[in-house]
C-alpha cells in the first residue's frame, strides 16, 4: 500500500499519545502496563526504581510502589522474567520461546551438561514450601558458568535464570533486590499453563502488533537490543517521515487523532526515548545514560532524566534523590532548547510533583 506521509511534529505525538505520556492519563497501573506491554526491571534508584518512575510518569501522584508488588506477589495480573514486568496474558506470547529456550549454543551445552543440577534444583523448590531465595539453592553443578563478566563462576544465578526463561520455574517475589524462585505451576495461573501453546511465529506476530501500538510508530528492523526488540517487523501499515530517511511502520489506529501535551520526567530507560537513534530521528534529542561514565565526562549527570514537554524532549534533570535524608537533590536542569516561562514553570511544578510522590523536599538549583 502507498506509505502514509508525516512531518516529524504528528510522528512524534504519536509516539508519545502511544506510550501515555500525553494530557489524557491513564488511572490503572494494569492498563499502563498491558499499553506499553512491559516495565523494565533496573536496579538503579538515584530517583526511584524505573518500573515505579515510568508507572509515575504515566499515573502521577495516584501512583504507589505497592500497587505493583501486589499485582506482582498477589494478584498475579503481572509477572516478571528476564528483568521486564509484563502481563500475566502476555505469558501465552513467549511459551513457544521457553519451549525452546536457551537458542545460544554455549548456554545449551552448559545445561545439557549440568541435567543433575537442573533437576536438584527443581527438586529443591518443589520440596520447598515456600519460595526460595538463591544462596538458600546448593551448587551441585558438574561444570562451572564461565564468563569475563559479574556472572562467572555464578553457577545457581545463572541455573536460575534459565530455568525462569525456559518456564520451569518462575519469580514468586522479591525482597529488596533478591528474586524469591517457585516451580512455574506455583506461579503462573493453572489455565494458561494448561492452555495450547501458540506457535512461535504467531506469537511473534502478535507481539510485533503489541509492541507498534506501545510505541506508535517504529522501524521495520532496527539494531538488536537487549531484553526487548524495538522494531515491529510487518505489523502496522508503512510511512514515511518528513526529513527522516528511510522507511516506518505507524499503527494505524493512531493516525489523526487530536494531541493536548503535558510536561513529563522520564526515566532513561524509559520506552519513548530508550531506541536512541528514534529520539533522535524523531526528536532532535541526544542522549547516552552516564552513570557508567567517570564524574569528569558526563555532559547532564549520572541519572538524568529526559524532560519532556508538549511533543518535544527539551532537556534533562540531574538530580538524585535521598529518602534518607529526605531531599530531592537538583544539581542542573539542562536545556536543550530556551526555556520559555512556562516551561521553566511547567518543569518546576513537575519536579515538586516528583518530590511529593517520593515523600521529600526539593532543595538545589
Amino acid at each position: 500500500m502507498e506509505p502514509h506521509r508525516l512531518d516529524r511534529a504528528e510522528a512524534r505525538r504519536i509516539a508519545i499519545r502511544a506510550q501515555l505520556l500525553d494530557a489524557d492519563r491513564p488511572t490503572a497501573l494494569l492498563d499502563v502496563v498491558r499499553r506499553l506491554t512491559l516495565l523494565q526491571v533496573d536496579p538503579t534508584a538515584a530517583i526511584a526504581p524505573n518500573a515505579d518512575l515510568v508507572a509515575w510518569s504515566r499515573l502521577g501522584a495516584a501512583y504507589r510502589p505497592d500497587d505493583l508488588v501486589r499485582a506482582l506477589e498477589h494478584d498475579r495480573s503481572l509477572f516478571e522474567v528476564d528483568a521486564l514486568i509484563r502481563p500475566i496474558e502476555d505469558l501465552a506470547l513467549h511459551r513457544a520461546d521457553m519451549a525452546t529456550w536457551p537458542t545460544w549454543q554455549r548456554s545449551r551445552e552448559w545445561l545439557e551438561q549440568n541435567e543433575s543440577f537442573r533437576r536438584d534444583i527443581l527438586r529443591r523448590l518443589a520440596e520447598s514450601p515456600e519460595p526460595l531465595l538463591s544462596r538458600d539453592v546448593p551448587d551441585t553443578s558438574a561444570v562451572p558458568w564461565e564468563s569475563s563478566g559479574w556472572t562467572h563462576n555464578q553457577n545457581v544465578g545463572r541455573m536460575l535464570e534459565l530455568l525462569a526463561l525456559r518456564g520451569e520455574i518462575a519469580i514468586a517475589a522479591r525482597r529488596g533486590r533478591e528474586r524469591l524462585w517457585a516451580p512455574a505451576d506455583r506461579v503462573y495461573p493453572a489455565e494458561l499453563l494448561a492452555a495450547p501453546v501458540i506457535s512461535a511465529d504467531e506469537a511473534l506476530r502478535v507481539r510485533n502488533e503489541r509492541r507498534l501500538t506501545a510505541l506508535g510508530i517504529a522501524r521495520e528492523k532496527s539494531t538488536k537490543m537487549p531484553l526487548e526488540p524495538v522494531d515491529v517487523g510487518l505489523a502496522g501499515e508503512p510511512a514515511i517521515v518528513e526529513g527522516v530517511p528511510g522507511a516506518w511502520r505507524v499503527d494505524p489506529a493512531a493516525l489523526g487523532r487530536p494531541f493536548t501535551g503535558r510536561t513529563a520526567l522520564l526515566s532513561p530507560f524509559d520506552r519513548l526515548t530508550y531506541d536512541r537513534v528514534r529520539a533522535q530521528q524523531l526528536f532532535d534529542f541526544e542522549y547516552v545514560l552516564e552513570m557508567y561514565k567517570p564524574a569528569t565526562a558526563r555532559r547532564w549527570g549520572y541519572f538524568a532524566l529526559p524532560i519532556l514537554h508538549g511533543d518535544r524532549l527539551v532537556g534533562k534533570l540531574d538530580a538524585k534523590a535521598d529518602r534518607k535524608a529526605g531531599t530531592l537533590t537538583v544539581h542542573a536542569v539542562h536545556e536543550d532548547v530556551p526555556f520559555s516561562r512556562d516551561i521553566r514553570r511547567a518543569v518546576d511544578d513537575e519536579v515538586a510533583s516528583l518530590a511529593e510522590w517520593l515523600s521529600v523536599e526539593v532543595v538545589g538549583a
